[in-house]
């Protein structure tokens, strides 16, 4: 068995799949990656299902690996090194035994590293998600081993055109159980708002400022509990809107105003401090009309997959790779 060893880790490393649904009930969320989008793109270039991975907050993380392993880069792009060779981001690449992986930040976003085979800890809930907020799993440091699984693809040297994560379209919103009790001009105002993501930010909610007046509905403060989920929007008693993140709480007394539709909340997660964006309330004819399943999805993804054009002089291991598909006689043209 393949293990993976991280020789540095920052802060807030840690195993992330496609989260725990169905704990919600149990006072679990769903939790998984910030940006289920990214994990579906790092199995689309190793062709197999979507598997655990490692997802990184803008930190620095270096690891080595005791066998060959195939590895895919996705979400919010880092500086990357295998070691001191700079390699593509959105791309799936090959680690010989011994050899380091070394990523940095470049921006604000979330990155993900995925293994060929996925990695194979324990089960916990049917997920091997770290989920901080409910004391599952913990954040990965120096020294920690990860198993992989059994890898059955070969194929590595792909790129994928990523789903645009940009900010510059607005973010669709649709209303929530809450949405009615906001007067119609203050769902007006939300509408035109350009909102700034705030610094204060983690995987169980992002922090947004604004210009104005904070949005407010009569007796909020008096709300009975009900569920959140990841997406939705929800003011503080003083007005201020937080993005709910994969690790948010299950239920919540203040109001939400709206909830962002599913496919467009990697872009809000992946949003770094500092950007600006706007909402769009639309309704459920709209949001559904280029939803798909995850398995729809990674279908979709897998057509955007083409070979990375690499300079042969580039490649230090090039004796490691298979350069002829077949042999002649010779005297074939």
């Amino acid at each position: 068995m393949t293990e993976v060893t991280i020789l540095r880790a920052g802060p807030g490393v840690t195993v992330q799949d496609m989260g725990r649904p169905g704990f919600i009930a149990q006072g679990l969320s769903r939790g998984g990656a910030a940006d289920r989008l990214a994990v579906l793109e790092a199995a689309a270039l190793l062709g197999q299902p979507p598997a655990a991975g490692l997802e990184l907050p803008p930190v620095a993380l270096s690891l080595s690996v005791d066998g060959p392993t195939r590895i895919a880069l996705t979400g919010s792009a880092m500086r990357a090194a295998i070691d001191d060779q700079p390699i593509a981001w959105n791309a799936s690449h090959r680690i010989a035994a011994g050899q380091k992986l070394n990523l940095s930040p470049l921006g604000g976003g979330y990155g993900y590293v995925t293994f060929g085979g996925g990695i194979d800890t324990p089960l916990a809930m049917g997920a091997r998600s770290a989920h901080l907020a409910a004391g599952l799993g913990r954040a990965l440091q120096e020294g920690d081993t990860l198993p992989l699984g059994e890898d059955q693809g070969t194929q590595t040297d792909l790129v994928i055109d990523p789903v645009d994560r940009g900010t510059d379209r607005p973010l669709r919103l649709l209303p929530s159980a809450h949405t009615a009790l906001f007067s119609q001009a203050d769902r007006d105002r939300f509408d035109g708002t350009t909102f700034t993501r705030d610094a204060r930010a983690n995987r169980q909610g992002i922090r947004l400022t604004h210009d104005g007046a904070p949005f407010a509905t009569e007796g909020q403060l008096s709300l009975i509990s009900e569920i959140a989920r990841p997406g939705d929007i929800q003011m503080t008693g003083e007005g201020q809107p937080y993005i709910l993140g994969p690790e948010c709480q299950t239920t919540g007394g203040y109001p939400r105003i709206g909830a962002i539709v599913p496919q467009d909340l990697p872009r809000a997660m992946q949003a770094p401090p500092g950007a600006t964006f706007r909402f769009r309330f639309v309704d459920r004819d709209e949001a559904l009309r280029d939803w798909l399943s995850d398995d729809a999805r990674l279908t979709d993804l897998k057509r955007h997959v083409r070979p990375l054009t690499r300079d042969p002089r580039d490649i230090r291991n090039l004796a490691a790779y298979q350069l002829i598909s077949g042999v002649t006689t010779g005297e074939a043209p």
